[in-house]
């Protein structure tokens, strides 16, 4: 499974040479995700009203070249693998096919307590 959407770099996302921070990377990791959610027909509000929680666990991001202020680029997030309990996602960062930023995010089934839960059954990674 996989979902791309656009994203602008804001001016508020980076540094005074106008290269975006290296902190908002993963945040735009999470809008994929959430995005990646929502085309599948499913929302993080629905899921944790339902009391099902995804905690990141492990979160890598690569660096290849800078994005910069006011760049519109494409972003793919993509579910990797996972088990009955975690998901792993990869993310592919672009302007105009050519690759700026790489990363990989492992997030854990967690119920209201913190506690590991079973993912979701439409969560779970085919095998």
């Amino acid at each position: 499974m996989e979902h791309v959407i656009e994203v602008r770099a804001r001016y508020q996302e980076c540094d005074p040479m106008g290269v975006v921070h290296h902190t908002v990377y993963p945040v735009w990791f999470e809008m994929g995700r959430t995005e990646l959610l929502r085309s599948l027909g499913g929302s993080y509000r629905e899921m944790e009203a339902e009391g099902v929680l995804l905690a990141v666990i492990s979160l890598e991001v690569r660096y290849h070249a800078p994005a910069r202020y006011d760049d519109l680029l494409s972003l793919r997030t993509t579910l990797s693998g996972g088990s009955r309990v975690k998901l792993e996602h990869a993310y592919e960062l672009s302007l105009d096919g050519r690759k700026l930023v790489t990363g990989r995010t492992v997030l854990a089934c967690l119920d209201g307590d913190g506690r590991p839960r079973p993912l979701p059954d439409a969560l779970v990674p085919a095998d």
